[in-house]
């Protein structure tokens, strides 16, 4: 979708390179029913956005669209798909969701830097505007939006505003590090297989509503288990019952904290976040006839995980 073509209910602004700049992006709005070219052009409520500055270790090529009025501003970030992988597979966008630090967020931000993944965080979600990770985004220029709206965040967005923003940004994948909201049905069903989710232990041990961070690892040295580890998985309508695409196994220690053990397994979840990712990415997930999500081998393809 051409960001010209989003945008043509706004302006007639020809496109500028800077990539510094402040702006916003309308958002749509949530008694619309129109499709997601027509949300951003339509809709009345605006969310300050900071353009993400261009990388030099990138092919990728960035534009910002703005226009400007005396009352009103917009714009929005556009990527070509010029950096291809040899076999002609285009770099994805990606959308990650963020309730604190955001130390997973920050892994996988680095790995797209670095060119480990194939791919770009194109916006960050949070539902806590001050939390870590929303902070570490807007340092390093990348979006941020605030879902979803609550008393406590009365400026965050509906779930019908947070699909077309995800839309209009042509988002892939849409990653959960750390986010502590169920996502709601209307991002499940616009992303189906799309949006995956970390957890940290074997699940379907030690999961669902309320389990999370150091709760999990304080129920695991309880429990008595002699083994943890991160996994991940697609999302579904409900807390950590989606397929799992992978895991990886950590020792329980005899006399672990759940500091100590939270430590090892955060470790192992920012290794693991990263190689899904860029399996991801590279277009190696594939589905069994079970409905199973395999992760193919890039040096075998007929190996699978």
């Amino acid at each position: 979708m051409e960001v010209q073509h989003l945008l043509s209910g706004f302006c007639s602004t020809p496109m500028v390179q800077n990539p510094k700049t402040q702006f916003f992006a309308r958002l749509p709005s949530s008694s619309s029913s129109s499709t997601a070219s027509t949300y951003f052009a339509q809709s009345h409520k605006w969310v300050s956005f900071k353009a993400c500055p261009c990388n030099s270790q990138r092919a990728l090529s960035r534009k910002v669209v703005e226009c400007r009025s005396s009352t009103e501003r917009t714009g929005v970030i556009a990527s070509s798909d010029s950096e291809d992988l040899g076999n002609g597979i285009r770099r994805k966008k990606l959308a990650v969701f963020v309730s604190g630090g955001g130390s997973n967020f920050r892994s996988i931000h680095e790995a797209c830097i670095r060119g480990s993944i194939h791919g770009d965080i194109v916006v960050l979600v949070t539902n806590k505007q001050g939390c870590g990770g929303a902070d570490y985004a807007r340092d390093k220029g990348l979006p941020v939006v605030l879902f979803p709206k609550t008393k406590k965040e009365p400026d965050g967005i509906s779930p019908i505003d947070l699909v077309a923003v995800l839309r209009g940004l042509e988002v892939d994948f849409v990653l959960l590090a750390g986010y502590l909201q169920l996502i709601p049905v209307e991002l499940i069903q616009a992303y189906p297989r799309s949006i995956v989710n970390i957890h940290p232990s074997l699940l379907p041990a030690f999961g669902g509503k309320g389990n999370y961070g150091m709760r999990v690892h304080k129920a695991v040295i309880a429990s008595g288990a002699r083994y943890t580890g991160p996994t991940i998985h697609f999302v579904d309508e409900h807390y950590d019952t989606g397929r799992i695409l992978a895991q990886r196994v950590v020792p329980v220690r005899a006399n672990d904290t759940a500091e100590e053990l939270a430590a090892r397994v955060l470790r192992e979840e920012h290794r693991l976040y990263v190689e899904v990712i860029t399996a991801l990415c590279e277009e190696r997930i594939s589905w069994r006839e079970d409905g199973v999500p395999i992760i193919r081998s890039k040096e075998n393809p007929n190996e699978y995980s």
